[in-house]
C-alpha cells in the first residue's frame, strides 16, 4: 500500500512522500526501504536518523529525519495497529469438525469454529463467534460469552464463567483445583474440595501454560481487561482487578487480592491473603508478604519501597569496602616503646 494510505488507517500526520510503497513492518535496525518501523523510546533516536526504513512511526514532537515520519500521540499503540494491518489474524470459517465431541445438552452460538478433537461437555454454553482450536476442552456447565478464542489444548473447567472477547493461549487451564490439603488424625494429607468457580471478565487474555485455580469457597476472579503472561499461577480464591498485568512466572498464593491497573513484573510473588492496592508496581523477582497501599512501587524480597531498595542495593555492593574501612579505623595503632 502507499504510505499515505497507511497514514490514513493509523490516523497519523504524514511528513514525507505519501506515494512510497510499503509492504511490511520491521525493527528499526533491520527495516528496509519498503518497510515501516517505529520509535517510542528516546534511546533509539540516533538509529532513526540512519534507518533504511521507508517511514518511522513517532511522537508529534520527534525531530525531522531523512525518512518519512508518521506522527501521533501514541506511537507504540499505532505500531501495534500497523503490525495488524500487515499481519492480520487468521480467519477461521464457521463449522464443526466431524471429530469434535459436542454433548447434546451443550449450547454453541452462531458462526462458531470448532476444531478437530474439541470436547464441549454437558450443559456448557458458548456464545457467538467462538473459535475453539484442536483439543480444546470445555467442561460441564461452563458458561462462556461471545468472541471466545481457545487455542489448542486450553481447558475451561466445570461451572467456570467467562465473559466476552476472552483469549486463552495454548495450554491454559481455567478452573484447575486449588492447592488445598488438610492433615487427618493419622497425619496424612487429605484433599480439600475446590468447588468454587473461576469468573473471568471481558477482554481478558491469558497466555500459554498459565493456571487459574478454582476456589474451595467463593470464587477466583479475574476482572475485565486483565492480561496474564505465560506460566502464571493464580491461587484459589484470589482476585485480580481491572486492567492489571501479571507478567511471566508471577505467582499469587491463595486469597491474594490485587487491585486495578497494577503491574506485577516477571517472577514476582505474593503471599496468601495479602492485598495489593490499585496502581501498585512490583518489580521483577520481588516477593511480598504484607499489604501494599495504592500507588506504591516495591522491589526486593521481602519487598519494600523501590527508591529505598535502589539505594540499599547500591550500598550492598560496597559493603566489603565499607567493612574494611571500619576495621581499619577501629584497629588500634601500634606504638613504639
Amino acid at each position: 500500500m502507499k504510505l499515505a494510505e497507511l497514514a490514513l488507517l493509523l490516523d497519523a500526520e504524514l511528513h514525507g512522500n505519501g506515494d512510497l510503497e510499503v509492504n511490511g513492518v520491521a525493527g528499526i535496525e533491520h527495516a528496509g526501504p519498503d518497510q515501516v518501523t517505529f520509535v517510542a523510546n528516546s534511546r533509539y533516536t540516533a538509529l532513526a536518523r540512519t534507518t533504511a526504513a521507508a517511514a518511522v512511526v513517532v511522537a508529534p514532537d520527534f525531530p525531522e529525519i531523512s525518512a518519512a515520519t508518521l506522527r501521533l500521540k501514541n506511537p507504540y499503540f499505532a505500531w501495534s495497529k500497523a503490525i495488524r494491518i500487515f499481519h492480520p489474524d487468521p480467519v477461521y470459517a464457521p463449522g464443526i469438525h466431524p471429530s469434535a465431541s459436542i454433548h447434546p445438552t451443550a449450547t454453541i452460538g452462531k458462526d462458531a469454529h470448532i476444531g478437530a478433537f474439541v470436547a464441549v461437555e454437558e450443559g456448557a454454553v458458548i456464545g457467538d463467534h467462538a473459535v475453539l482450536l484442536p483439543h480444546a476442552v470445555i467442561y460441564p456447565y461452563a458458561v462462556i460469552g461471545d468472541h471466545f478464542f481457545a487455542h489448542a489444548h486450553s481447558v475451561v473447567r466445570e461451572h467456570c464463567r467467562i465473559g466476552n472477547h476472552v483469549v486463552l493461549q495454548n495450554g491454559v487451564v481455567v478452573g484447575c483445583d486449588g492447592f488445598g490439603f488438610a492433615k487427618d488424625n493419622a497425619g496424612a494429607w487429605q484433599k480439600i474440595p475446590q468447588p468454587g468457580p473461576v469468573v473471568i471478565g471481558d477482554h481478558v487474555e491469558i497466555q500459554a501454560n498459565s493456571c487459574i485455580d478454582r476456589a474451595s469457597v467463593g470464587e477466583t476472579r479475574i476482572d475485565s481487561g486483565v492480561k496474564v503472561d505465560n506460566l502464571v499461577q493464580v491461587g484459589h480464591g484470589s482476585s485480580v482487578g481491572e486492567h492489571t498485568l501479571l507478567c511471566a512466572q508471577v505467582g499469587l498464593a491463595g486469597s491474594s487480592e490485587i487491585g486495578r491497573n497494577a503491574i506485577l513484573a516477571g517472577q514476582a510473588g505474593v503471599a496468601g491473603h495479602c492485598r495489593l492496592g490499585d496502581g501498585v508496581i512490583m518489580t521483577a523477582q520481588s516477593g511480598v508478604s504484607h499489604d501494599v497501599p495504592d500507588g506504591k512501587m516495591i522491589s526486593g524480597s521481602p519487598a519494600f519501597d523501590n527508591r529505598q531498595w535502589l539505594r540499599s542495593t547500591a550500598i550492598f555492593t560496597r559493603l566489603p569496602d565499607i567493612v574494611r574501612q571500619l576495621q581499619k579505623r577501629d584497629k588500634p595503632e601500634k606504638t613504639n616503646l
